[in-house]
C-alpha cells in the first residue's frame, strides 16, 4: 500500500521552502482529491480557498500568531464551512444528482424532503459544528493526496476564525473559516523532518469486540 509509505514520509511541516511553488497541474490534482472526498449526504457544506496573494496571506499571518507557514507555503487551502442552513443547498446537491445520473428530480423527492426535514431541524449552533466537522474530513483528503505527490502540507487550527473571517469577506457569504492548510515544500532547515513519527501502538489505539 504505497499510502502507508506516503503517510509515514508526510510530517506537520514547520518550516517550508519559500523558493518552491506547486505546479499548476498538481494544484488541479488536489483540487479533484478535495472534489471527491466523502461528505455528510454528499452535500459539501463548505468551500475551499485557495490563498495565493501575498498582501492577503501576510493578513491571514498576523491573524495566526505570526506563523511562517502562512506566508512561506506555496499555498494556503482555508476550508470554510456553511454556518446557516438553507433549503437550496439541499436543491443543488438534488438538481446536480439528477443531471449527473441522468434521473428525474421527481424521484429523489423522498430523499430530498428526508435531508431537509433533518437538517432544518438541528439547532443554529449545532449545524455550525456539524458543517465544520465536514471539512476536516475534507482536509484529511488534501494531505493524503498531497503526500501521493510529495507535496508538504501543514494542517492548523492555530488561527483567529472571527478574524479570517473579516479578512476574507466570509460572514457575508455565509462562511466560517475552519481549518487551515498550507502546502508546499519542506525546507532543509526545518529539523521536524528528520523526527520519528511519534503514534499510539496499534493494540493501545484499536479494540476488536
Amino acid at each position: 500500500m504505497n499510502i502507508l509509505e506516503n503517510l509515514k514520509w508526510r510530517y506537520a511541516t514547520k518550516k517550508f521552502d519559500k523558493t518552491r511553488k506547486i505546479s499548476s497541474s498538481d494544484v488541479e490534482k488536489l483540487k479533484e482529491a478535495v472534489q471527491l472526498s466523502v461528505s455528510s449526504y454528499g452535500l459539501q457544506l463548505y468551500k475551499v480557498l485557495i490563498v495565493e496573494n501575498p498582501e492577503i496571506r501576510e493578513k491571514l499571518r498576523a491573524a495566526s500568531y505570526d506563523q511562517a507557514q502562512l506566508t512561506d507555503a506555496s499555498q494556503i487551502f482555508v476550508f470554510c464551512n456553511y454556518t446557516e442552513y438553507k433549503n437550496e443547498n439541499v436543491d443543488e446537491f438534488i438538481k446536480l444528482t439528477a443531471s449527473t445520473q441522468g434521473i428525474d428530480e421527481e424521484v429523489l423527492k423522498g430523499y430530498s424532503d428526508f435531508m431537509k426535514g433533518t437538517l432544518s431541524s438541528i439547532p443554529s449552533e449545532g449545524y455550525k459544528v456539524w458543517t465544520a466537522k465536514q471539512t476536516y474530513i475534507a482536509l484529511s483528503t488534501l494531505i493524503a493526496a498531497a503526500s501521493e505527490l510529495k507535496i508538504d502540507t501543514c494542517p492548523m487550527e492555530g488561527f483567529d476564525s472571527q478574524a479570517y473571517n473579516k479578512i476574507l469577506g466570509l460572514d457575508e457569504k455565509g462562511l466560517n473559516a475552519a481549518v487551515i492548510v498550507a502546502a508546499g515544500f519542506r525546507s532543509e532547515a526545518d529539523e521536524y523532518q528528520f523526527k520519528k513519527k511519534v503514534r499510539k501502538p496499534l493494540d493501545k489505539l484499536f479494540e476488536i469486540i
